[in-house]
């Protein structure tokens, strides 16, 4: 598989369809697979964070999740085949299951208390394939009680797919950490229980289509300014970078 590295990040040159075809085959494995989703924000934070840097180097597949990596790929002159959005691969994938009639299960990790819960109800009823096993939000600490029980739920559940949603870097810190888990697959995508939980909603469609997710984001939250500074950062860093 052609990888193109950005900054010390390397990204896998696919298509999403071809991204489903992949995460699907591991379902038939018994082997847990970690997907990760980093946009320039995350590649900026891996350059300052190591474990971070190292999640992601280790993961089984990093998807282009960030119009600005696909235009970096561009300005390298060795471009993606398209953006691979976590959350849209995420639910393209849940679809694609239950247009076969395979029945999954899924673990919710992450978000406040009670948006997991809201996620299963919503998308049990949209999925009817998709049973949710267990759910936890993703306020609690490392190397704790409630960490012990978490992991220990999840290896009895043995879920078809994790969804660690407890924000970036922490996700894929934690899914490297626990790499061993009893699941198929991990998948690091950021805000998607939000999303599923109806808290957040998406950009608008066009939004999406031109890659202006982040200034939506940045308008319906503005909290989120400072963690943006590191688009501009990466555009520079992207430009004088001569690997």
């Amino acid at each position: 598989m052609r990888e193109v590295e950005i900054l010390g990040i390397p990204f896998a040159a696919i298509t999403t369809e071809v991204a489903l075809d992949k995460m699907e085959s591991w379902l038939g494995e018994e082997t847990n697979h970690i997907i990760v989703t980093p946009n320039p924000e995350g590649v900026m934070q891996a350059r300052r964070n190591s474990k971070f840097a190292e999640a992601l180097q280790k993961a089984d597949l990093r998807l282009a999740d960030g119009i600005g990596i696909t235009l970096a790929a561009k300005y390298k002159r060795q471009p993606l085949p398209e953006r691979v959005r976590g959350v849209d691969t995420t639910f393209a994938l849940f679809e694609r299951l239950c247009k076969k009639d395979q029945s999954f299960t899924v673990y919710f990790l992450g978000a406040k208390p009670g948006v997991a819960e809201s996620a299963k109800k919503i998308m049990e009823k949209r999925y009817s394939q998709m049973k949710v096993a267990g759910y936890h939000h993703g306020f609690f600490k490392e190397n704790s009680p409630d960490e012990e029980k978490i992991l220990a739920e999840i290896n009895e559940l043995n879920p078809d797919i994790l969804l660690v949603c407890t924000g970036m870097p922490r996700a894929e810190i934690w899914a490297n950490k626990h790499r061993n888990i009893n699941t198929r697959l991990t998948l690091c995508v950021g805000g998607t229980l939000d999303i599923m939980g109806g808290n957040v909603k998406l950009a608008p469609p066009l939004m999406r289509k031109i890659g202006l997710e982040w200034l939506y984001r940045l308008l319906t939250q503005p909290s989120r300014f400072l963690r943006m500074l590191d688009i501009p950062r990466f555009m520079l860093a992207v430009a004088l970078d001569r690997n």
